[in-house]
């Protein structure tokens, strides 16, 4: 099968940090791309027996930006409770749903940026001790590309688009 939606992997080699945001960023742009050019309908499809929709991946990953990076890591309390869920609430529509997921992104890249390295601790424990900014990008890095894996499959399913 041709992949048609085919993104080389980032080459990025300059430092650690350099180079954990640009897989992150791969990722994110992948999760983004599975989403774009498909109608409302398509978007909040639901074709596997559990919540999970292509909006409702969107709609999570929003709140898991907004909660390790916004909340566990710079420690703002706006972010302590965010919803992490897949369903969608059918008053929000996708450009919403998309253009806040773009908004956490850079958000979160900002806190990201600030930071002093990649040792700093996160102002908010995760379990009984602070963790520092490496563990919280390889997690968010992981949780993305986990659910850039669904993406992939439920876009193939709507419409054959396939690749990374």
């Amino acid at each position: 099968m041709i992949e048609s939606q085919r993104e080389a992997v980032p080459r990025n080699d300059g430092g650690e940090l350099d180079t954990t945001l640009a897989f992150l960023s791969f990722a994110r742009s992948c999760v983004l791309k599975k989403v774009a050019g498909l109608s409302e309908e398509q978007l909040r499809r639901r074709l596997v027996v559990s919540d999970t929709t292509l909006l409702g991946l969107v709609q999570h990953l929003t709140g898991a930006e907004r909660y390790w990076f916004g909340y566990t890591f710079a420690g703002d309390p706006r972010y302590a409770d965010v919803n992490v869920d897949m369903v969608v609430e059918l008053d929000r529509s996708p450009e919403q749903i998309i253009a806040d997921y773009r908004t956490a992104i850079t958000d979160s890249d900002a806190h990201i940026i600030a930071a002093a390295g990649p040792d700093v601790l996160t102002a908010q424990p995760v379990g009984d001790a602070p963790r520092t900014l490496r563990w919280v990008l390889a997690h968010m890095t992981s949780e993305t590309v986990r659910h850039a894996g669904h993406a992939d499959i439920l876009r193939e399913l709507i419409d054959g688009a396939t690749g990374r």
